[in-house]
This record gives C-alpha cells, sequence and structure tokens, in this order.
C-alpha cells in the first residue's frame, strides 16, 4: 500500500474487527450467554475435532473435548481482546500468529472429519483476514522504514 496513513487505518479496523469477532466466538466456545443452540452445536463439534486432533498420535495423548474447546475458546478471547484492545504492535502479532494457528487447526479439524464447505468456509475466510492483517502489517513497516532512510547525499527521500 502506498499511503502509510490508508494503511494504519486498514490495520487498525482489521485489528478491532478480527478481535471482536474472535472474542465473540470464544465466549460461544464457552458459555451459552450468546447462544445455546450454537453453544450445544459446539459441544457437540468438538467431540469429533478431539478425535483428530494433529499432536494427539505423535504424543499419543488424547485431548478430552471438554478441555480442547475450552482451552480454544479462552485462546480465542485472550488474543480478541490483545488484538482489539491492546495498542502494542508486538503483542498484536503474537495475537495474531496464535489466532492464525488456531484457525489453521481448525481448518485442519474440518477436513479431517469431513465436514462440508459450509462450515469449513468461516474458518478459511478467517485465515485469510488474519494472514491480510499480518501483511498489512509488514507493508506499513516497509514504507515506514523507507520513509525515514536517509539518502546517501544526507536528505530522507520522499
Amino acid at each position: 500500500m502506498k499511503n502509510p496513513k490508508m494503511s494504519s487505518i486498514v490495520l487498525r479496523s482489521l485489528s478491532v474487527l478480527l478481535g471482536l469477532f474472535f472474542i465473540f466466538v470464544g465466549l460461544i466456545k464457552l458459555s451459552n450467554v450468546v447462544s445455546k443452540d450454537l453453544h450445544k452445536d459446539l459441544r457437540k463439534e468438538y467431540v469429533k475435532y478431539a478425535k483428530v486432533f494433529p499432536f494427539s498420535e505423535a504424543l499419543d495423548f488424547k485431548i478430552p473435548s471438554k478441555w480442547y474447546r475450552r482451552t480454544v475458546g479462552a485462546l480465542e478471547i485472550i488474543c480478541g481482546i490483545a488484538m482489539a484492545f491492546i495498542p502494542n504492535h508486538k503483542i498484536k502479532n503474537a495475537s495474531n500468529i496464535c489466532l492464525l494457528m488456531l484457525t489453521l487447526m481448525a481448518v485442519y479439524s474440518h477436513y479431517m472429519v469431513a465436514d462440508k464447505l459450509e462450515r469449513t468456509a468461516p474458518a478459511l475466510v478467517f485465515l485469510f483476514m488474519l494472514s491480510g492483517r499480518l501483511v498489512v502489517y509488514f507493508q506499513l513497516q516497509r514504507s515506514e522504514e523507507e520513509l525515514a532512510e536517509p539518502t546517501s547525499n544526507g536528505f530522507k527521500q520522499e
């Protein structure tokens, strides 16, 4: 992106919106306050997802679906709060990467249990949005570094 001001607005908007979304999704996984039906559905789905947990065979460890769902939900809330409300970019990026890994695991789980596309699509969309947020951040950083770099004659480039 050429305009650093526009990139900054896009980055802030993506951070807040993604953060709020993951807070919402995490709350659904942990509690039935938002929606009893969605919570009940997720509880059933996580029984299947726990069976295909990527590290269970390598570590010879079966994760209980209840704790898998609760851990994912808590991480989504924590990372969502960090993305939406904490101004430090290092913390936002760490949260972004954590959410990216959780979303990759969600896509993997959907694939392994042979879920239909309409069930997998939200995870794919948010995988791309989280990736896009990181791309925008790194482009903004690069453009800020280029603006701050002095030329050989001692003047800043414009």
